[in-house]
Parts: structure tokens; C-alpha cells; sequence
């Protein structure tokens, strides 16, 4: 089974990107964690009857009764939490990892971020950044692989708007040569 995981979209659109919607058919299931902004992209992804979701803290109010703040499903046997907030650092997961163990699941996505984290210890936590409103990392989303009881988690870059901290790292790189 493949999930795509993504979060942090702040799309205020109808449709669904061409450079997610070409992702999209690759998957199982689709794992939003927050932060879409509107009920239109919301309803957009709805739409492809792949997606399993949760309410960001900019989501609209609409969006926030619709969706749950946390939520836990099992594919393949493997038991899967989403939430949005939670992670206050880059660096230090360890609220992430109690949080998961509270939360009885394998593998915990979490967004708020915008910047991606694959980290495993006992639990498998992910952020999959954001594949239109990165911060200090390029777009991205996260596959989730489940294989005969296995997982495995891997970046996927998407084609689209670095953030400014990106784009001036690369300015000063060129600009060294």
C-alpha cells in the first residue's frame, strides 16, 4: 500500500494542482495533516475518495467542524495518527514521540512545520513539509510505503516554489562562483 503525505497547503482553490494531481493516482491514500485554508481545496481533494484528514489552526471555521484535530486509522495493519500542531522544534520530536506512544499508533504525521522530518525510533515520525509553502527546504510531500508488515518512508520533491531562504542560498552560492 502507498499513502502520499502532505500538510501545509494554504491553497485557496477548487482544483487540485497539475504537480499534486499527477501524484495523486500513484496512491492509496492521500493524508492531508492540516492546514489546508479553504474548504475548497479541501473539497477538491475529498473528491478523489483517497483522503484522510485533520483541521490545521488556519484552516477555516468551516473546515474545523468538518475535520477532527487528531485522528487514527490502521492500513495494512499498521496504525497511523495524523494531528497538525504539536511539534514546536525541528530538532527535538521527543513531544512527537510521546504523543505517538499516547496515541497507540506505529506511525505519526504531523504538519505546522512546513519543512520535512522522517524520524524513526520506536514510532515513525513524519512531517511531510509542504509541497506549495515550504520554509528553509524545497517543496515536498512524503510517501509512505507498507509492505508485508514493513515500513518505509521517503521525501518526494515536487516541482514549485522554494522558499525565499532557498532561493537567496542559491543566489549567494552562484554569486560565490
Amino acid at each position: 500500500m502507498k499513502l502520499l503525505l502532505i500538510s501545509d497547503t494554504h491553497l485557496e482553490t477548487d482544483s487540485i494542482p497539475p504537480y499534486l494531481a499527477g501524484l495523486i493516482g500513484d496512491y492509496d491514500i492521500i493524508i492531508h495533516a492540516g492546514d489546508f485554508s479553504s474548504t475548497s481545496f479541501y473539497r477538491a481533494l475529498e473528491a478523489t475518495g483517497k483522503l484522510r484528514a485533520v483541521h490545521g489552526n488556519t484552516d477555516e471555521k468551516e473546515l474545523q467542524q468538518i475535520l477532527p484535530e487528531r485522528l487514527v486509522f490502521e492500513a495494512e495493519g499498521i496504525k497511523i495518527g495524523v494531528i497538525h500542531e504539536g511539534a514546536l522544534s525541528i530538532v527535538d520530536t521527543t513531544p512527537m514521540r510521546y504523543l505517538a506512544l499516547e496515541m497507540g499508533v506505529n506511525v505519526l504525521v504531523f504538519g505546522h512545520l512546513h519543512r520535512p522530518i522522517i524520524e524513526r525510533t520506536d514510532v515513525l515520525l513524519i512531517c511531510p513539509g509542504s509541497p506549495t509553502k515550504p520554509r528553509m527546504s524545497e517543496p515536498c510531500a512524503v510517501e509512505l510505503i507498507i509492505e508485508n508488515g514493513s515500513v518505509s518512508a521517503n521525501i518526494i520533491e515536487i516541482t514549485g516554489q522554494s522558499c525565499s531562504y532557498i532561493d537567496f542560498s542559491r543566489k549567494l552560492d552562484q554569486d560565490r562562483k
